[in-house]
């Protein structure tokens, strides 16, 4: 793990960090020193006892969002990665893996959590009651296996991933597997919200259109960013920007682009 630690200006000068106590501040750069190379630390309280910060400081940390936690104590630094860049010769990947499955890098560079994390590609339009799934009370190994597949096959899964992720490697001149994991569950999350095939096309061709050729932007053309929580957003963008011209000032300014 890398001894050395950097701290962004982005962040550590904003009014919400500075508006905070010292005590809190100090203890967020503590909590930084102190995390992995992934940003996450396994003994936040030990480390806020460590320096005399009361327990107020870490619940306001939690609360203004400034670390992200999980049920079994661990946390992570939301801004870790804007924080720092690691060199993979000195990288050493956390040891919290399954806590890391469970979030997703934002087009800031934030940590985020996924929302879609656990959920079955899969979901059943019925879920039959308790007593449906256990009349008997208990299960013998040939009820168990009938339970299994009467209640776990649901219908087949005829999202369009490969037309989809097909549709983004045109477009974009990336190449990215429809196959993915993570990309499926995007993918599955808007199709489930009602989204269709045309709509993730339109998406794409809008967001294409403009940052393909943005050296800064075109990076986020990848369907973590495309088919995440803004996807509605980038869905409608050149309808926006058609009635601008009707907008007020005010309007405009509130505008997702």
């Amino acid at each position: 793990m890398a001894n050395r630690r950097m701290f962004s200006k982005k962040i550590t000068e904003t009014d919400l960090f500075l508006d905070m106590p010292m005590s809190t501040q100090c203890l967020y750069f503590h909590l930084n020193m102190s995390a992995d190379d992934d940003g996450f630390i396994g003994n936040a309280k030990t480390i806020r006892r460590m320096v005399g910060a009361a327990e107020d400081d870490l619940k306001l940390l939690l609360a203004k969002e400034f670390i992200i936690p999980f049920d079994n104590g661990i946390v992570v630094v939301k801004d870790w990665k804007i924080h720092n860049y690691i060199r993979s010769d000195r990288y050493s990947e956390t040891v919290y893996k399954n806590e890391k499955r469970q979030l997703l890098t934002n087009e800031n560079g934030q940590y985020e959590r996924d929302l879609t994390f656990g959920l079955p590609d899969v979901i059943p339009d019925v879920i039959p009651k308790v007593d449906q799934m256990y009349p008997q009370g208990r299960l013998g190994k040939d009820r168990l296996g009938e339970v299994s597949k009467d209640t776990m096959s649901g219908k087949p899964d005829d999202t369009p991933y490969k037309e989809i992720v097909e549709f983004l490697n045109e477009q974009t001149g990336s190449h990215y597997r429809y196959t993915s994991k993570a990309t499926k569950k995007h993918i599955k999350a808007r199709f489930n919200e009602g989204f269709t095939l045309d709509d993730f096309k339109e998406a794409i061709n809008n967001k294409a259109n403009g940052w393909l050729h943005d050296d800064k932007m075109k990076k986020f053309l990848r369907p973590e960013t495309l088919f995440g929580s803004k996807f509605e957003g980038y869905l409608n963008e050149n309808t926006l920007k058609k009635h601008q011209n009707d907008l007020s000032d005010e309007e405009i300014d509130s505008l997702p682009f």
